[in-house]
């Protein structure tokens, strides 16, 4: 579900193992190599230089996105080689058939590619992010989703994310507040937001992303009854 989510431009598969490549965001979610498979081990060698050389091809290294999922044969592999995990990030999930938001809190999500995407380059700018190349990643999203804003007095963004509601779950993506309005409620507001609208259209559960060294927002995540469900973290070819 991650995966459609927050979809790559070009995915090529080799058995279990997919490539995701995406030339106009620096993601690594979008640009690394997944095994969805614990048994596709076959030729581990062979394989990781084809996909080494794939990534070569398109001026990227290949890094590895290492999750439950991951054979611990290509683990050892990468171990091997000289390879070093970084960049460890939590998946959490909560039953939204127990969720209750206050009243009070009820968005509308907007439809506006444009809107969401000066807004969440204005709250989170990323380096090497440009507009056309978030929006390449937004409009290629395949299931229902809603883009959400919160502003200030003035109508600056101070806090923005997207929901995708795809089946019985639903994702929170690119939820992220401005630095100087960070510890003053917005992320707590925007999220139960997020929750109440995805309740309202039958989502059963939902899942977000975060990194595991940022605690304040685990602990508003937790707050809200949201759990671990696993985590993943990457691996850069020492190559």
């Amino acid at each position: 579900m991650g995966l459609r989510a927050w979809p790559a431009r070009n995915v090529l598969y080799d058995g279990a193992w997919q490539l995701r490549l995406t030339a106009g965001h620096p993601s690594k979610r979008l640009n690394s190599m997944s095994v969805l498979d614990q048994s596709d081990i076959a030729d581990i060698d062979i394989r990781f230089e084809k996909a080494r050389r794939h990534y070569a091809a398109f001026g990227r290294p290949l890094i590895v996105r290492q999750t439950p999922l991951t054979p611990s044969a290509l683990i050892e592999h990468l171990t091997d080689a000289g390879a070093k995990p970084f960049d460890e990030t939590l998946v959490m999930t909560r039953d939204l058939r127990s969720f209750s938001a206050d009243e009070d809190i009820e968005l509308i999500p907007s439809q506006d590619v444009g809107r969401f995407v000066d807004a969440a380059l204005k709250v989170n700018p990323v380096e090497g992010l440009t507009k056309a190349g978030l929006a390449e990643v937004v409009t290629a999203i395949k299931p229902a989703h809603g883009f959400f804003i919160r502003e200030d007095r003035q109508g600056a963004p101070i806090a923005a994310g997207l929901c995708v509601h795809d089946f019985d779950m639903a994702g929170i993506e690119a939820l992220a507040v401005a630095e100087s309005a960070r510890r003053q409620g917005h992320g707590r507001f925007l999220t139960a937001g997020m929750l109440r609208w995805l309740k309202s259209r039958n989502a059963g559960s939902v899942w977000l992303q975060v990194t595991a060294s940022n605690a304040p927002a685990i602990a508003l995540y937790q707050s809200l009854g949201f759990a671990e469900a696993y985590r993943y973290r990457y691996w850069k070819d020492a190559a």
